[in-house]
């Protein structure tokens, strides 16, 4: 696709439900990220994750999934100890979880990490820019790469990634002309979120997208839908039905014929 000049269109999914509605859109891939956390699990950040939440999440989306991509993040520690475990958990997503390829965050320091995993026959993705999984450590949600030394890092980390084996990157919050930049130097696509047009692909967290948390929109979500109010809604009026006897109504009952119901009496 980025060969052919074609836009790579990718979005989060965490259940079986969800999966069957985005792949049914007919995206390129679906990613159950360690975003979960926030959306699914009421985490404040991606760091309580463990390999059997992701486990869980991706096999209920691959259930639903019949044509896009799946890709499984690797969540916090699950590839920092060594080599080996970072083999076997990644293994764990793709025989456990179903996935068909993981993504792990970070640069040249889980570059050996990155080519022992695909060694084994894992397509692996990477993620650059902000990386949730070090939030705390960068001092919060700030948009990376802004200065010329930590562009130029960005930029050495994108080209180590590719050359450890890499099939794709996940450009995160940094300036769009550093996206620029990065995407024509590197022969694998690059995945845009808040890193601008010139990726060769683009992804957005589904619950960002839908409007399920319409009080936090970070600058680079485009909103499509405000799902929050109307599901708000829906259950108001089901509420209100409900205390005044409107619902059930005889359209959503079952009845017994008139001689059986005659026999009990």
């Amino acid at each position: 696709m980025k060969q052919e000049g074609q836009s790579i269109a990718m979005l989060t999914a965490y259940d079986y439900p969800m999966a069957t509605l985005v792949d049914a859109s007919g995206i390129d891939a679906i990613l159950v990220g360690d975003s979960l956390g926030n959306v699914m699990l009421g985490y404040d950040s991606t760091v309580p994750v463990t390999m059997d939440d992701m486990i869980h999440h991706l096999r209920a989306v691959v259930r639903g999934t019949k044509r896009a991509m799946v890709v499984g993040d690797m969540p916090f520690l699950s590839y920092h100890i060594s080599r080996e475990e970072a083999v076997r958990n990644a293994g764990r997503l793709m025989q456990e979880g179903l996935a068909q390829a993981v993504k792990l965050e970070g640069g040249i320091e889980v570059a050996e990490t990155v080519r022992a995993i695909t060694n084994a026959g894992i397509p692996v993705m990477g993620h650059l820019g902000l990386t949730p999984q070090s939030v705390y450590q960068m001092g919060g949600f700030k948009v990376q790469g802004k200065g010329e030394e930590a562009a130029r890092k960005l930029i050495s980390d994108a080209k180590c990634l590719e050359e450890a084996g890499v099939f794709a990157i996940v450009l995160e919050c940094i300036p769009q002309q550093l996206a620029k930049l990065i995407t024509e130097s590197l022969s694998v696509p690059t995945i845009g979120i808040g890193a601008g047009v010139h990726c060769d692909g683009q992804v957005l967290v589904i619950h960002d997208l839908l409007g399920f948390h319409s009080d936090f929109k970070p600058k680079f979500v485009k909103q499509y839908a405000n799902l929050k109010e109307q599901i708000i809604e829906a259950c108001r009026q089901y509420t209100k039905e409900v205390k005044d006897k409107s619902f059930p109504g005889q359209e959503h009952v079952f009845n017994m014929a008139e001689e059986e119901l005659k026999k009990l009496y």
